[in-house]
């Protein structure tokens, strides 16, 4: 004989089984939409690395235009578009000034150093925000035998700091004075989309002084593969010869670069609900007991927020979370983090907020 209490914990372990999961650990989970599906299936197609490719070279020009630029070229990844970059703006042995916590420093496998030659120069910026005062005491002197600075990266909005967005008076502040130094500044703008949204502003003028821009499809943006790099037309033909270097070249990438259209056209239109969902999901976090986080500061689409409070480590309540259908990422003893996505609507944050309000304590 089975208790009630028994069966009652098989008939909500059936349910859990059959909802879908809340996939919270970041916007590259989300699943191409149908339109994007058609497009991808009915995309005209021919040999990228010939140039031959209409739909990827309409997606360049569409680019190109939109951040008002004279040319832009499709990668395969947010990561490989940093490193192409980097490796035309550096040469080995040259420093790249950005934050400690900047995605080309901490998520990109030390490629700028592997790969490029060059070496991280960082500073911890307040929630990941760079000023001139800061860059300008990493500048190296002109002497020969000091590594010399050859690159300043920003990150708008910035992952690890929690989706924050640079004002734009400081990004026109550090590329006017960038310049007058002799130096050119790239942005890792993966979600540069989220800050034109949260300032509403286009991309083109939140992007406007730096001197390349690369910025991720396959993120909030929903496309399911690709990133861009936008620059003058002279960057952009040595980003060809990169990105062939480093494996990157593409045949028939229509098919990839056709949901890039869609993506453009259409998601910028519904991010602000991302940042709603963020802003809704950091209030409900607030009020649950041992957790601590600043909902004030959440304004895109990315939450972290601290455990300790709980008496549990942020590994032990995310593995919890995950076995009740629930998927986030710890990112340190304490730390979680959760994005919020096209895929995820207000019914699935309130889902996940009560799984982890049901959560024991330590």
């Amino acid at each position: 004989m089975h208790s009630a209490s028994t069966m009652q914990t098989g008939d909500e372990r059936l349910r859990r089984a059959a909802a879908p999961a809340v996939d919270l650990r970041s916007d590259t989970v989300t699943k191409p939409t149908p339109a994007m599906r058609r497009a991808m299936a009915e995309a005209d197609v021919g040999d990228d690395v010939y140039g031959d490719d209409p739909t990827v070279n309409c997606l360049q020009q569409r680019v190109a235009k939109m951040f008002e630029r004279e040319a832009a070229i499709f990668v395969p990844s947010g990561s490989m578009g940093n490193l192409i970059a980097i490796k035309i703006w550096t040469r080995p042995g040259t420093e790249v000034i950005c934050d400690s916590r900047g995605h080309i420093n901490q998520h990109e496998m030390a490629s700028l150093s592997a790969i490029a030659g060059a070496c991280p120069r960082t500073v911890n910026a307040p929630d990941g925000i760079l000023s001139w005062a800061m860059i300008e005491l990493l500048l190296r002197p002109k002497i020969y035998y000091m590594s010399q600075t050859a690159l300043i990266s920003l990150e708008n909005t910035h992952n690890l700091a929690g989706g924050t967005v640079y004002p734009p008076a400081v990004v026109d502040d550090i590329c006017d004075k960038a310049h007058a130094a002799g130096l050119p500044v790239h942005l890792d703008g993966a979600r540069i989309f989220n800050a034109a949204v949260a300032l509403g502003k286009s991309v083109a003028e939140l992007t406007a002084k730096c001197d390349s821009v690369m910025f991720c499809l396959s993120k909030g943006l929903g496309a399911p593969v690709g990133s861009m790099l936008v620059g003058s037309r002279e960057f952009i033909e040595k980003a060809r010869i990169v990105r062939k270097m480093l494996g990157g070249g593409m045949r028939q990438a229509g098919v990839l670069a056709a949901a890039g259209l869609v993506a453009l056209e259409e998601s910028p239109k519904i991010l602000h609900r991302d940042h709603e969902n963020a802003r809704y999901l950091a209030a409900g976090l607030a009020a649950i007991p041992g957790i601590s986080i600043d909902a004030n500061k959440v304004v895109t689409n990315i939450v972290f927020f601290d455990v300790q409070g709980t008496g549990r480590t942020a590994g032990e309540i995310v593995s919890a979370l995950r076995d009740r259908g629930v998927l986030s990422n710890p990112m340190g003893p304490y730390s979680i983090r959760m994005l919020t996505h096209f895929d995820v609507d207000r019914g699935a944050i309130d889902r996940a907020l009560d799984i982890l309000r049901s959560l024991p304590r330590g």
